[in-house]
């Protein structure tokens, strides 16, 4: 079955690559204009302006997102030795690398990986790219169908191998005696942390101090391995009860408004329920909703956690709806997967057809071209 798939995918890909080709030539006289990639870049060291929902959406092609973390490995070195070794940067402009080079901008052997798929006019196929992935997606069941699961899978995959690769980079920084672990001695603070004094905001958060590295600890030996270095970065998608414990402690220190290390109703009300609510509803709701009317639910939920029935709410208490107060890669890898189905399942069957992707690109890579170019380009040279 699996190689009459193969069979199958090869000879749509030839009969619509063909069919494309001619159609274009065909409709423009020959003219060959495609857009310029734009590559996203999320790389930034500045606080998190929500270390609730802090999230870089992952590329949905591994080729772009391989593409997209060569230059952003790129900023983050240039960063990293501009902050560490100063004396080796002569330029004054934060933005150019000792060899003048402008780190924004991606140099051509940063596409080098990419250059099977990238044509001799230098332009990104997605046709082919699409035609290659889709029987990568469709495998649970392999039926020539993705369904809104399947595509959940594969974004949850994508945004994974993001998070891990910048657990990587970021543990080769602070493994200094490369031994392949971390000690809280040899970590060493976000520099927004260092260069600000403890009024400024998010400088008292507690996720980058030595009781978050502890409950990071899984196995209590005083050493991150990658996987607990990787949860002490990225704790909203650790299965480590001792973490998930100091998530909710962390929620109990910030919505604590009294200082009395419980949250009672109001406090709950004016803050976490908040957020459960943005989970639950996707931010569906309407802000101009008064109190009253949304009270009811907090009061029903604030109940069902409150298990001794003390009126306030402990850390313990807090452990069934920290996934919603702290979103893991799975929820927006589920968010992303129904965007795509809204937008690209033309027949509103619940699932996406081969045809229904190719004639959707921009779904999928909306992200890639640069919308800024003039009109001159709508002619979409680069599906040929």
């Amino acid at each position: 079955m699996g190689k009459v798939s193969v069979i199958i995918y090869i000879a749509v890909a030839v009969v619509l690559l063909l069919l494309i080709s001619r159609s274009n030539n065909k409709s423009h006289g020959g003219r060959h204009r495609h857009r310029r990639l734009k590559l996203r870049s999320n790389f930034t060291f500045a606080p998190p302006a929500d270390p609730h929902h802090q999230h870089n959406r992952a590329a949905f092609d591994p080729l772009v997102a391989d593409i997209e973390r060569k230059r952003e490995d790129k900023q983050w070195e240039h960063h990293y030795f501009q902050t560490h070794h100063p004396e080796l940067h002569s330029d004054s402009n934060p933005s150019k690398t000792a060899q003048g080079h402008d780190a924004s901008e991606p140099e051509w052997e940063d596409f080098m990986d990419a250059e099977d798929y990238l044509n001799n006019e230098e332009k990104f196929n997605v046709t082919y790219r699409l035609i290659l992935l889709f029987p990568k997606i469709d495998v649970d069941p392999v039926d020539d169908f993705v369904s809104e699961g399947e595509l959940t899978e594969w974004n949850l995959q994508q945004g994974q191998r993001e998070v891990l690769h910048r657990t990587e980079r970021e543990m080769e920084v602070h493994d200094k005696n490369k031994d392949g672990f971390v000690s809280f001695a040899e970590y060493e603070a976000p520099s927004w942390v260092k260069s600000s004094d403890n009024t400024s905001f998010g400088y008292d958060m507690g996720w980058w101090k030595e009781e978050h590295f502890n409950a990071a600890d899984a196995d209590g030996d005083g050493l991150l391995n990658i996987t607990e270095f990787n949860d002490f970065l990225h704790p909203a998608d650790t299965n480590n009860p001792k973490l998930l414990r100091w998530l909710c402690q962390e929620e109990i220190r910030e919505g604590d408004s009294d200082r009395d290390s419980k949250i009672n109703f109001k406090e709950f009300f004016h803050g976490i329920f908040d957020m459960v609510r943005n989970y639950d509803e996707e931010g569906n709701h309407s802000s101009h909703e008064s109190d009253d009317l949304v009270e009811a639910p907090a009061k029903k939920l604030f109940a069902q956690l409150d298990k001794d029935g003390d009126g306030y709410l402990s850390d313990v208490e807090l452990l069934p709806i920290i996934g919603k107060i702290h979103p893991s890669e799975r929820y927006y890898a589920k968010q992303q997967s129904e965007y795509i189905m809204q937008q690209a399942d033309t027949n509103k069957d619940g699932r996406l057809t081969l045809m229904e992707m190719i004639e959707n690109p921009y779904v999928f890579y909306s992200a890639v071209f640069n919308e800024d170019d003039d009109d001159d380009y709508g002619y979409h040279d680069e599906f040929r």
